[in-house]
């Protein structure tokens, strides 16, 4: 059974495509220079940017890998979506966590996530330019280490802007367990980081 949620609205592009809207030019970051347009598993899901994104979208994750048969990669793929939702969340708020409206509009994070079977890629989109930064978190602190867990469990990530979107899009690839040759597969089914 289908969620319904599997569309084409929203960004519909892989960083470095054009998208509906416009915006400055690429300003960083490596846009993947691979089409996903032939691949045959894509899902968007919209949200706006408060802090309740977060599990929405990493439910949505779990459920999406589900339906197409890419459960064993669910653990992985949601905890990068978390953190790379996160990171965007955040950049969209002010100083005292609330979010920054655009006149009168809330903003809007989205969640973009395709699949050939062998490679899941996870896109999250924001209307910020500024890069994901990693950050040193000391000992005591709760935050500051998701890029590097992003770093961790994807074969590779970046982000970029696009032409025609105003912000930017961080991406990370993930090889799937079932994928031949898949460094990492167990026989247990679990999903291991690639590093």
């Amino acid at each position: 059974m289908s969620t319904g949620a599997v569309t084409v609205s929203g960004p519909r592009t892989v960083a470095g495509r054009a998208s509906r809207h416009e915006s400055p030019g690429r300003a960083g970051g490596m846009a993947r220079t691979e089409s996903t347009a032939g691949w045959p598993l894509s899902a968007h899901l919209p949200l706006g940017a408060l802090p309740t994104a977060v599990p929405c979208a990493r439910m949505y994750t779990r459920v999406m890998l589900d339906e197409w048969g890419l459960a064993r990669a669910a653990d992985a793929a949601s905890l990068v979506v978390s953190e790379l939702l996160t990171n965007s969340v955040q950049a969209c708020t002010g100083p005292d966590g609330r979010p920054r409206y655009d006149d009168a509009v809330l903003p809007v994070v989205h969640l973009r996530l395709s699949s050939d079977r062998a490679r899941l890629l996870v896109e999250v989109w924001d209307t910020v330019q500024h890069a994901p930064v990693a950050r040193r978190a000391g000992p005591d602190e709760e935050g500051g280490r998701g890029i590097a867990l992003v770093q961790a469990l994807s074969d590779r990530w970046d982000w970029a802007t696009v032409p025609g979107w105003p912000g930017k899009v961080v991406w990370a690839e993930l090889r799937s367990p079932l994928a031949p040759g898949r460094r990492g597969a167990t026989g247990s089914g679990r999903w291991r980081s690639p590093r």
